[in-house]
């Protein structure tokens, strides 16, 4: 059994209790062990009244009836005394019976007895069928004999179980008394066996040698149980054998065994009788005198063990409650202390540490004095315990200050960073879109393109300091931005943006005030989704309306996760932690649960069927708005408006096509003459391909004329199929589309499509409204 969890009073309980328990115990032990004996001695008097004497007058009365059936037997006729003797035995036997079966003589009786009297009542149920057999002559006189003697030996058997006194003495002297009542039964065979030779005259075959051993075993058990007696009772008993009675009974006994087997008795059977009747009644008129005398010395034996059990007794209760009282009080008083200084722990570690850290962070001042103040609980080891847990507290005060000045300065120092690096990275993608403008060449173009989507995705890292700082990022829109222009944006800060497809997407819109945060938390679970899938999946992302707001669904069939995993991970998207340095692993976990609680977003993840993983983004229904309308086309406003944030048309489909329609030429791109070309993807996104048309031509010599300006009307023919062309691909894409993912990177005769890191490149679809009144991004 462990006992290192229990409770500082359990302990001392158990340390209390067990000592006064076995003490207890031990005391109770010792006291029944005195006291049962005690008890057996004052039972003597009840099994002396209960059983002692009626089971005597039993014995007497089936000793006479046996006599009585013997002489029956041997006659030829029924003996009438017969009847009378057998109603004497039955009321003897009932009065015994109802004696045997009270409650009062079972309690005083033990295991032994209580089974020797079970005994003698089964003898004596037989005894209704042992007169019937003899009624009707079925046995001889030794059967008869034989059938009496046996339950007279169960009662005798059972006298010998009362002899289990404590008091060696007293036992010694209640077993002599009971081989003195057996040596008196022998007596009565010894009658019942001349009865029935006295009236056929002549012994039959055996009884002579029957006889000679009943009288032999009826002298040696005499002279045997004699010397256990004490001496004045043996004086008695040889006075009684002294007597008139007892010497004419013996001389008769002498004639008897020097006769012969087949002789005539030689001795008078009314002197036998007389004889035989006298001694039987001193003989058991000494066995009660005795036998009352055994019970009246057994009380003063019974009360002296009684007193020396009572004063043993009280001075061993005294004892256990001394030393219960003091256990106690000691208990109590160390439990309370303990319990005092734990609860001082606690609340350190609980609250006031915690409470410090809170303030600190606020930036409030603590003073260490106030915070951890010394615990007095004595001189002793508690006391020193106290005395450690002062300065142990005052040391966990002064540490919690230092980390918590540590963090707010790292802190600072990683949004310090992160400024720079945002600055940094917008004036990057500024030189990149006018370097990608100027671009004749489509490799070129090709790797600007490349360049463009790192530093998108380096904005995006830049971004996950800010959050681990706690500040928020600098980008943001003022107008709504439609959902599907959300998920694209998202989509382009992603690497293996090549792999994502757009499935159905409900029209909605998102204020702006959450746009920035909302992409930078789609663009961390579909990154998740890309990472952890095998490369020749697809990654499919699905947008609908809902009761409560907006659900995005991003579906990968990669590894997935352990429910346990799961559960793990959700219960940090519910509940964001404190940042910790040391779980870097998590760093994506941890950036979108602080975007989702900022907004109130609800992001689940669940396993997918029947592999991957499903993360579900539930966007609340105060940041979703009506979808805004498509902005103008771009001949209606200065191509300088052209931003990273250009808004396209929005066509949504029910499923995912990789097919590609005929190309249209973008609103802006034929602005430039180059080798590239504008395209239309199936899903009405505009996309740059490289044209297989007329090359650059090589710059004229030196000296050579310039070529000629074009004339008004050839600028009109073009202005004219720029217009028709303009016109043509908004009608394309104001259709209804397949809607898929931004293409991979270049390939042999294609120009990327450029990702941003909020919005799709020029050549791409992005948010639906220009983030502020400047109509660009906004420096963090």
């Amino acid at each position: 059994m462990d006992t290192r969890d229990w409770p500082i009073r359990a302990k001392l309980t158990a340390l209390v209790v067990t000592p006064v328990a076995a003490l207890l115990a031990l005391w109770i032990f010792a006291t029944t062990l005195t006291f049962g004996p005690a008890l057996d001695l004052l039972a003597a008097r009840t099994l002396l009244s209960d059983f002692g004497r009626p089971g005597e007058r039993v014995v007497a009365e089936l000793q006479r009836e046996r006599r009585a059936s013997v002489i029956q037997l041997a006659g030829t006729e029924t003996l009438p005394a017969l009847a009378v003797q057998r109603r004497r035995t039955d009321e003897a036997i009932a009065e015994l019976r109802r004696l045997m079966a009270g409650e009062q003589l079972r309690d005083a009786a033990g295991d032994l007895l209580d089974a020797r009297l079970d005994a003698l009542g089964a003898a004596l149920e037989a005894l209704p069928a042992g007169r019937g057999f003899i009624d009707r002559r079925q046995v001889d006189r030794a059967g008869a004999i034989g059938l009496y003697s046996g339950m007279i030996s169960s009662a005798f058997q059972a006298f010998a179980a009362t002899a289990a006194l404590p008091d060696a003495e007293l036992n010694r002297q209640a077993l002599a008394l009971t081989a003195l009542g057996r040596s008196r039964e022998l007596l009565g065979q010894t009658d019942a066996v001349l009865a029935g030779a006295f009236v056929t005259g002549r012994f039959t075959e055996g009884e002579h040698l029957r006889l000679v051993r009943t009288i032999a075993n009826e002298r040696f058990v005499a002279e045997s149980s004699v010397a256990d007696l004490p001496a004045a009772d043996r004086a008695a008993y040889q006075r009684l054998v002294e007597g008139e009675a007892f010497v004419r009974l013996r001389t008769m006994q002498e004639l008897l065994l020097t006769a012969g087997p087949s002789a005539v008795p030689p001795v008078d059977a009314r002197n036998w009788q007389a004889s035989q009747e006298a001694v039987q009644q001193e003989l058991r008129d000494f066995e009660l005198r005795q036998a009352d005398g055994l019970a009246e010395r057994s009380v003063p034996v019974a009360v002296k063990i009684l007193v020396r059990l009572g004063v043993a007794g009280v001075l061993g209760l005294v004892a256990i409650v001394a030393s219960l009282l003091v256990a106690v009080r000691v208990g109590r008083t160390l439990a309370r202390r303990l319990s005092a200084v734990r609860s001082a722990a606690l609340e350190l570690a609980e609250h006031r540490l915690p409470d410090v850290v809170a303030r600190l962070r606020r930036g409030e001042p603590v003073d260490v004095a106030r915070e951890a103040p010394p615990l007095s609980y004595g001189a002793d080891e508690i006391g020193d315990v106290g005395r450690a847990f002062t300065e142990v507290s005052r040391v966990a005060v002064r540490s919690a200050i230092d980390e918590v000045t540590l963090r707010r300065g790292l802190n600072e120092v990683f949004l310090n960073l992160a400024r720079r690096s945002q600055g940094l990275v917008h004036r990057q993608l500024a030189v990149l879109d006018r370097m990608e403008r100027r671009a004749e060449d489509p490799d070129e173009l090709a790797e600007l393109f490349r360049v463009d989507h790192l530093a998108t995705r380096l904005r995006r890292h830049a971004e996950d300091l800010v959050i681990l700082a706690g500040a928020a990022p600098g980008r943001g829109w003022r107008q709504p931005v439609a959902l599907l222009d959300v998920l694209r944006g998202a989509i382009s800060e992603v690497e293996a943006y090549d792999r994502v497809d757009i499935g159905r997407v409900g029209p909605a819109g998102l204020l702006g005030r959450a746009v920035a945060d909302v992409i930078h938390l789609l663009a961390e679970l579909i990154e998740n989704a890309t990472a952890f899938s095998p490369p020749e999946r697809r990654v499919e992302v699905t947008g609908t309306p809902v009761v409560d707001g907006y659900l995005v669904e991003i579906t990968d069939h990669g590894l997935g996760m352990s429910p346990q995993a799961i559960e793990d991970a959700n219960r940090r998207l519910a509940t964001p932690p404190e940042f910790d340095p040391a779980d870097s692993a998590r760093l994506g976990l941890f950036v979108v649960s602080r975007l989702a609680a900022r907004h109130d977003v609800r992001v689940t993840l669940r396993a997918g069927t029947p592999v991957g993983l499903t993360a579900l983004v539930r966007v609340p229904a105060d940041l979703i708005t009506e979808e805004p309308p498509i902005a103008p086309p771009a001949r209606d406003r200065p191509a300088t408006s052209v931003s990273r944030l250009t808004t396209l048309p929005r066509p949504r489909t029910v499923r995912t096509t990789r097919e590609r329609p005929e190309q249209t030429v973008l609103p802006f791109a034929p602005a430039r003459t180059s080798s590239v070309e504008a395209a239309s993807d199936g899903d009405g996104l505009p996309r740059r391909v490289r044209r297989r048309g007329p090359v650059a031509h090589p710059r004229p010599p030196a000296g050579q004329d310039a070529p000629a300006a074009r004339s008004p009307e050839e600028v009109r023919r073009q202005m004219s199929a720029l217009q028709a062309g303009t016109a043509r691909g908004r009608l394309d894409s104001s259709g209804v589309h397949p809607v898929s993912a931004p293409r991979p990177a270049p390939t042999v005769g294609d120009e990327p499509e450029r990702p941003d890191g909020v919005g799709a490149p020029p050549s791409s679809a992005g948010p639906a409204a220009t983030p502020d009144s400047t109509a660009t991004e906004r420096d963090a």
